[in-house]
């Protein structure tokens, strides 16, 4: 099969993103995978790049890479994340720059080289993962972390879904309550389930769905696509 379109996507060696490298290749495209430990792929349509998001040259390595295998890039997905939840007055000064270096410098350097590219190829496509603890704090989760920096990656979607409208480069979120990945330990499921209004955790699929309804979906810029069980709605 030719390779027609190439996705990249961050923090693609488990859970949310190696879902969505799978979802991508079965959508035909070709895939540039990245993450600290991703592991090299035997699909040739695979390119895997080890790195830190965190430091933009990552980013320069990634892009650099998927160009010189595929040739284009038309698709990002910005997966990587990290979450530290505590107290607002616990968070230290490493947890502060850990985090913002993931959420926030992880995604600026990589989604600058990516829209780079796809203003030149005329289209393109940019899908930020963010949180729905952005919209709707829970004191039983208290994360200002993420709010901070997903919560800019969220006002951030809709700004560069302005600024390149007319110019063929759509950016869209999704923003999931809390899913099954290897990130939440078994034991915390029943707490976790509670926290949405179906008291029921979500699946990898239910996000990677999301991404893929909003690939194809051509006249959609700048949606948070929620896929919360219900928290962005209320409590």
């Amino acid at each position: 099969m030719s390779i027609q379109k190439v996705a990249v996507i961050t923090g693609a060696s488990q859970g949310i993103g190696a879902g969505l490298v799978e979802a991508y290749r079965k959508l035909g495209y070709g895939v540039v995978a990245t993450s600290r430990t991703i592991a090299e792929s035997q699909d040739p349509n695979v390119l895997t790049v080890q790195g830190d998001i965190a430091d933009p040259a990552t980013a320069e390595r990634v892009i650099a890479a998927g160009l010189e295998r595929f040739g284009r890039i038309d698709t990002l997905v910005n997966n990587a994340g990290i979450f530290v939840a505590k107290p607002f007055t616990d968070y230290s000064q490493d947890d502060f720059a850990t985090v913002v270096g993931v959420n926030l410098a992880g995604f600026f350097r990589i989604t600058q080289l990516a829209v780079e590219r796809m203003l030149t190829q005329g289209a393109g496509h940019v899908v930020n993962i963010t949180t729905s603890l952005v919209d709707n704090a829970d004191s039983n989760v208290p994360s200002v972390m993420a709010s901070l920096t997903k919560g800019g990656l969220q006002s951030a979607t809709k700004s560069l879904a302005i600024e390149y409208a007319t110019r063929g480069v759509r950016v869209n979120a999704v923003s999931p309550g809390t899913i099954k990945t290897p990130m939440h330990p078994g034991e915390h499921h029943q707490a976790l389930a509670a926290l949405h209004p179906m008291r029921r955790m979500g699946e990898v699929g239910d996000i990677v769905d999301a991404v893929t309804y909003l690939e194809t979906a051509s006249f959609v810029t700048g949606e948070i696509l929620h896929v919360d069980g219900g928290m962005s709605a209320g409590h």
